[in-house]
């Protein structure tokens, strides 16, 4: 049998709803059938009937209390325990039937009585079309072929077979009407349903929503209030003396935070939107866990805790074996673990061991001494924007690390474990998929954070011009390529920075993608146009990120786009990057000169 769907068990609901009116018509019918029945003359087929009469309702009320057990979630066993109820009804008409073909003077009325009571099975059986495709042919026969037997009952039979062809036309379309409700049920059921799942992602946003207002609120308020007081100190505000280093320190340290805080939310964001995207390549993970570590050994240190690396021997001085996954983020994950351990920390040490586990494993641990979490608590420290009250009073953070870090681990095919005891430390692993047989990456998978110094063939300073309209970019790109030894030249927009280059001679252009005036792409256009060298001059465009205004500006004449927020290792790469592609145009250019 065919397993019945939602309109099965639908259908099924309004049988079993009959099943209480049809033992009341059939006891209201046993009165009239008695007596009747008392004319006629076989007493033993009359108590044949009776105790046919009290097996079906016994078994009726059977099936009325099973329905009420677990056991009648089970529709296949369901129908089939309904269509043999409606079976007995319909081997108790068969048996009336038969008991009336035998009853003499009255044989006709009983019959046709009969026949009545097999209208009733084809009635009830109705709602569920199994039923009625079995139980109503059994319930007919039993009447019309005892009528149709003998010549002198012959009319009362046309007159049966009519009202039983009535009875099965009516319940057909009864069933076709409850078939057709019973689809527009599920239809509406399936509508509420995903009305709900709509309602419930909705609640989801708008909490999610709220979480990043009010985290972002509190750690953007705390931090700029501690950079703003720095900075009113530095331009000496309110007659306060200039700030000490400890101060521009903090300062810094509050602007890094701030960052983190915001990276950190927007991937989150990203990740909830499922549009994060991690690239799987081959590197070298002991490198990347030791860089980590000399990156965050002095934030250790100025705690008074150690900070150790244990590489499995397995993984040192090897030339086979990589670890395949993203290395960005997989530097983000352990950049997270190890700033965690050092961050709640009070005492003690921060270990990170990394080991091969099985074939195809790679395990990346790192255990603190640290106050440890309950069940509880490591639940609630993976909750995105839950914050643990009782480790994390005075810490600053979004509380998202541990959540982003577990959905980045499961993206890139591995996963995040952990293990925590109260009063003795936790432990976060992080498992990646491991290729035993690749040959080991000799390069660095990404440069260190800090500082970078100008590429090895930029041997001189460089004269830049800067086309920028906000005053705080302008400010800091002036910042990184003084650091970087080079002279610089602030334009606010396109039709200065035009103008500039037309009577001044630059080694190089950095330009805002949007600007008042002239923007990117316009500005990079009319300085291609300049005749000379200034047309060749290198042109680095600085944007948001949007991937139109990056095709505009390289199809104007941009040689390179460099994405904000921008970096010192960043601007220096472009910078390089951007004068090597001119340099050998230019030296042709001045061989053909001289």
């Amino acid at each position: 049998m065919k397993r019945p769907g939602a309109d099965a068990a639908l259908a099924l609901g309004v049988q079993v709803a009959l099943l209480p009116y049809a033992l009341a018509i059939f006891a209201v019918s046993l009165p009239f059938f008695v007596w009747a029945g008392s004319f006629a003359q076989n007493a033993v087929w009359m108590s044949l009937s009776f105790a046919i009469f009290a097996i079906n309702w016994g078994v009726f009320y059977g099936i009325t209390n099973w329905l009420k057990t677990p056991h009648a979630q089970d529709l296949i066993k369901r129908m089939r325990l309904q269509v043999a109820g409606g079976l007995l009804w319909a081997l108790g008409v068969i048996q009336m039937s038969a008991f009336a073909d035998g009853a003499g003077p009255i044989r006709e009325t009983l019959l046709l009585l009969s026949a009545a009571a097999g209208m009733v099975c084809i009635f009830f059986a109705s709602p569920v079309l199994q039923s009625l495709v079995v139980v109503a042919p059994v319930a007919a026969i039993g009447p019309l072929w005892a009528l149709f037997s003998r010549p002198e009952s012959r009319q009362a039979g046309l007159m049966a077979a009519g009202g039983l062809a009535l009875a099965l036309a009516m319940a057909m379309i009864f069933n076709r009407m409850l078939r057709r409700q019973h689809a527009l049920a599920v239809a509406h059921e399936a509508l509420i349903e995903e009305r709900m799942r709509v309602l419930e992602a909705a609640e989801r946003t708008a909490r999610s929503k709220s979480d990043i207002v009010a985290t972002l609120s509190h750690e953007i308020r705390n931090g700029l209030t501690g950079v703003t007081h720095v900075l009113a100190a530095a331009a000496g505000k309110g007659g306060r003396a200039a700030p000490s280093r400890e101060q521009l320190n903090a300062a810094l340290d509050a602007a890094q935070d701030l960052i983190s805080v915001l990276n950190a939310t927007l991937d989150a964001e990203t990740a909830e939107a499922g549009r994060l995207a991690v690239e799987t390549q081959a590197f070298e993970p002991v490198r990347l866990v030791r860089d980590l570590a000399l990156l965050e050994r002095p934030h250790a240190l100025a705690k008074g805790l150690e900070l150790a690396v244990h590489v499995d021997a397995s993984l040192e001085n090897r030339a086979l074996g990589a670890a395949m996954a993203d290395p960005m983020r997989t530097r983000q994950i352990i950049a997270n673990l190890v700033g965690n351990a050092v961050k709640y920390t009070i005492r003690g040490r921060v270990e990170v061991r990394i080991e091969p586990r099985g074939d195809d494993r790679i395990a990346i641990e790192v255990a603190d001494t640290g106050p440890g979490l309950s069940a509880e608590e490591l639940e609630q420290a993976f909750e995105p924007f839950r914050r643990v009250e009782r480790t994390g009073a005075g810490v600053n953070g979004a509380g998202l690390g541990l959540s982003l870090s577990r959905q980045l681990a499961r993206l890139m095919g591995g996963s995040l474990e952990t293990s925590s005891a109260l009063g003795v430390g936790s432990c976060f692993t992080l498992l990646l998929p491991y290729d035993a047989a690749c040959p080991c990456p000799q390069e660095p998978v990404e440069e260190t954070l800090a500082a970078a110094d100008p590429a090895p063939d930029v041997q001189r300073s460089l004269r830049v011009l800067i086309a920028e309209d906000d005053a705080l970019n302008a400010a800091m790109l002036r910042a990184i390529l003084e650091q970087l030894g080079h002279q610089v030249v602030h334009a606010q927009n396109g039709r200065r920075a035009v103008d500039l280059a037309k009577v001044c001679e630059f080694d190089l252009v950095m330009l805002d993608g949007r600007m008042p005036v002239l923007d990117g792409p316009q500005t990079a256009a009319e300085l291609r146009a300049l005749p000379g060298a200034g047309g060749q001059m290198p042109i680095i465009a600085v944007i948001g990120g949007d991937a139109d205004e990056a095709r505009e500006c390289t199809e104007a004449g941009a040689d390179t786009v460099l994405r904000k927020p921008v970096s010192v290792a960043g601007v220096a790469r472009a910078v390089a990057d951007a004068a090597a592609l001119t340099r050998q145009p230019r030296a042709e250019a001045a061989r053909g000169v001289a």
